[in-house]
């Protein structure tokens, strides 16, 4: 009388550590690609950019070389799935805010960021597998937000 029950808690405990698991592991893949690009030096953060060191960076995260070459740590996850944005401080309100992007496509370029995020917007769908229950994807979206220390 008490297996059914049983095994329905124990299969949830260890979907619950399979979901936490991959929620530490794509943290870690957003930290990852923060952190190489937070040291990068001449990177064009403008929208339309395009740049290399972004996508290296992408792709050190994702496969662990930055040419994309390793296996991806985690299947499905995919370089457009990752989104990076910068952030500035508003000299007058010392607010945290969009950098300017005014300057893109002049030699001077967009404003220099003061801080990186790198996020899964979208998220990351996982579907737990619990017998006898049906449940609905849950969408994982770790976001890293570090200093930007290289130059523009």
């Amino acid at each position: 009388m008490w297996l059914p029950f049983l095994f329905l808690l124990i299969s949830g405990i260890v979907e619950f550590g399979k979901v936490t698991y991959l929620y530490y592991t794509l943290q870690k893949i957003v930290t990852t690609a923060a952190s190489y690009l937070a040291v990068q030096n001449g990177v064009n953060f403008c929208p339309d950019g395009g740049d290399p060191a972004i996508a290296a960076a992408i792709q050190f995260a994702l496969t662990g070389s930055t040419d994309g070459s390793g296996p991806p740590v985690i299947p499905d996850l995919t370089a457009d799935m990752l989104a990076v944005t910068t952030q500035c401080i508003d000299p007058v309100t010392l607010a945290l805010g969009d950098c300017a992007v005014s300057g893109c496509g002049t030699p001077v370029g967009a404003q220099r960021p003061e801080f990186l995020t790198v996020s899964i917007p979208i998220g990351y769908q996982v579907r737990l597998r619990i017998p006898y229950l049906l449940t609905d994807p849950i969408p994982l979206r770790p976001k890293a937000t570090v200093a930007y220390g290289g130059g523009s």
